[in-house]
């Protein structure tokens, strides 16, 4: 009979190197995850040169990553790539959107189809953060662009109608996004009546003070 320990020692050598592998392509992962984050809190600051040096090491690590599990399918599809692979696009496309910039694709952030669907999708929850705080600073001009923009995301993920196996559920990101979308238009308009009333209201006061006498005020004669 042969000697199964020296019969199994290539699949021993072949799992090893498998393990080897997932190690390094989860703390790739890991280190990935962590920059990109790190850059949406940058990008929300408006420290885009900071962010552009945090997305650049995430993009690093996500290719170190996923190269050193690239000899192993089932490894790099067990999905710890993936999911680093969505907050890189997730903090690219959030920096282009708040930039004023055209949003890049799959090719050029440097992620697979799926990850890129899922970054857009969480790119929506960024966009209403950033689109508040242009509410509260009084700027509803950008508020109004963001929140378009965040409809554009809207109508072309529900375009994306296939099985949900294939985008790793990309349906109920969907679902998110289009919730935080209709939420965010309600407060958008509020805000802009808000606006608006105050307008009307600072218009009418002007046309009260003109009309009174030069000795006159809203309490009657001084």
């Amino acid at each position: 009979m042969a000697d199964l320990v020296e019969l199994s020692a290539p699949v021993r050598e072949r799992f090893l190197a498998r393990a080897h592998a997932r190690e390094v392509g989860l703390a790739a992962g890991r280190d990935a995850i962590r920059a990109a984050a790190n850059a949406i809190r940058a990008i929300h600051r408006r420290e885009f040169d900071r962010a552009d040096e945090l997305i650049a090491a995430a993009q690093v690590e996500l290719a170190t990553g996923a190269e050193a599990c690239e000899l192993y399918p089932d490894v790099r599809h067990a999905g710890f790539v993936q999911d680093a692979a969505k907050e890189v696009a997730e903090a690219v496309l959030t920096r282009a959107a708040i930039a004023g910039e055209e949003l890049p694709g799959p090719e050029q952030v440097g992620v697979d189809d799926a990850p890129w669907l899922h970054g857009l999708a969480e790119t929506v929850g960024e966009l209403r953060r950033a689109c508040l705080d242009r509410v509260r600073s009084g700027d509803l001009d950008d508020a109004e662009r963001l929140l378009a923009l965040m409809q554009e995301v809207l109508s072309a993920l529900v375009t994306i109608d296939v099985p949900d196996g294939l985008t790793r559920g990309l349906r109920r990101a969907t679902d998110s996004a289009r919730a935080i979308t209709e939420r965010t238009r309600g407060d958008l308009t509020t805000a802009a009546g808000q606006r608006d009333l105050k307008a009307a209201l600072d218009a009418h006061r002007e046309v009260l003070e003109r009309s009174m006498g030069p000795g006159e005020s809203d309490g009657g004669p001084s």
